[in-house]
């Protein structure tokens, strides 16, 4: 069984900026994807391609929470046109796009598998976060601390979960999204 994300995400209060995303259905989630695809390019744009050093996304939330429906809808909408797979016997699928901005690394990680943090170490994925690539990263509890801050984490629950009372959606998800450095934080302005 995974570990709690509370273990090893940033606290909540070091965010530079949350915002919460309301997900009643699964367009909902396909929307927001599209949104944050369309988030990501323009960050890119901003900063130049060049000078992007990346941006790590951390999702976290139980089975079924909407992780890898997130994931696809990004892809998608920055022109993916093939298969998305859940990455979660390969554990990392890797995406070459071609998005307004230029060429952009994509790469999808499911730890979901990781028995322990040392796994990620042995697995030799840290040179995919060296290379100004997206990486999307599902279950990173299961690394430890060892992927280090993230630009953005993205947790996904069910309406309640985190809630005050009277506060839910009834269905659907929610996502709270929080940025962790300059450039997660202009890119979720951009959401």
């Amino acid at each position: 069984m995974p570990e709690s994300p509370d273990r090893i995400t940033p606290d909540s209060s070091a965010a530079l900026l949350e915002r919460r995303f309301d997900l009643r259905d699964e367009a909902a989630t396909l929307a927001f994807g599209a949104r944050f695809a369309q988030a990501i390019d323009a960050t890119r744009q901003l900063i130049s391609p060049e000078r992007f050093a990346g941006l790590q996304v951390q999702l976290i939330g139980d089975l079924g929470a909407g992780k890898t429906t997130l994931v696809r809808a990004t892809l998608r909408a920055l022109g993916h046109e093939g298969r998305v797979k859940s990455p979660t016997y390969t554990l990392v699928e890797p995406y070459s796009l071609a998005t307004r901005s230029g060429p952009l690394d994509v790469y999808h990680f499911d730890l979901y598998r990781f028995a322990d943090p040392a796994e990620w170490a042995d697995a030799g994925f840290r040179e995919y976060f060296d290379r100004g690539a997206v990486c999307l990263v599902e279950w990173p509890q299961q690394a430890g601390g060892l992927l280090g801050v993230p630009d953005l984490v993205f947790q996904l629950s069910l309406p309640g979960e985190h809630d005050a009372p009277g506060d839910s959606n009834e269905e659907g998800r929610v996502l709270t999204a929080r940025a962790f450095s300059e450039t997660g934080k202009t890119c979720l302005e951009r959401c």
